[in-house]
């Protein structure tokens, strides 16, 4: 079940950030889903391009991004501007997300199938209108430090004395907050009740 998060932010200020910034096209090749997080927005991470398999530590960082700077470091939530996960469908981009310690996502709205994808890996894609974002940003930016709490429940994000309002689709929020984002963990939860369904079947009985 998914209620609340608190943590450190750290702000994208872009928007329209497809997946393929997120997650780009030649880390796809992989058919597993770990070893996704140091690709984590590759291209705007570091100065040199990135290959599958190749060490993070032997390329150039740019200092300028903002998950290289050290006071955003161990942040796990993200906060964007609007249309965030658009482009294509694929599903690396919030498992990048996710891999790299990520628990939520503050934005003003998100694409469908990014937000879809990130529903079912567990991670709240919540949204917020562009003047309280910045409300968010510039309390960050006098305090990078100051721990935000992501609250699903109660619709609400809370950063020292403040506190905005956010929205969700109530499907998504229902299953975060009852734990049913799973379908599979769910499914399986459910096998005995399946298990009695296909014994009346006698189709399946037979």
């Amino acid at each position: 079940k998914f209620s609340t998060h608190t943590g450190i932010v750290a702000p994208i200020d872009r928007a329209n950030v497809d997946t393929d910034a997120i997650m780009p096209k030649q880390f796809l090749k992989s058919i597993r889903k770990t070893g996704f997080g140091p690709n984590l927005f590759d291209a705007w991470r570091y100065l040199d391009p990135g290959e599958p398999g190749q060490d993070p530590a032997s390329r150039r960082p740019n200092p300028d991004f903002v998950l290289n700077q050290v006071r955003y470091a161990g942040a796990s939530i993200l906060l964007a501007r609007k249309n965030f996960g658009c482009g294509s469908s694929r599903e690396h981009a919030p498992q990048a997300i996710h891999k790299a310690g990520f628990r939520a996502v503050v934005a003003e709205n998100f694409a469908e199938i990014f937000f879809g994808n990130s529903t079912t890996l567990g991670i709240p894609c919540v949204n917020a209108t562009r003047e309280d974002i910045a409300k968010v940003a510039a309390a960050i930016e006098r305090n990078p430090a100051i721990e935000v709490t992501v609250d699903v429940a109660a619709l609400e994000v809370r950063f020292g004395a403040e506190k905005i309002a956010i929205t969700q689709r109530q499907s998504a929020r229902d299953a975060l907050v009852n734990g049913r984002w799973d379908a599979i963990g769910e499914l399986i939860d459910g096998l005995p009740a399946v298990k009695t369904t296909a014994a009346k079947l006698p189709y399946l009985a037979a």
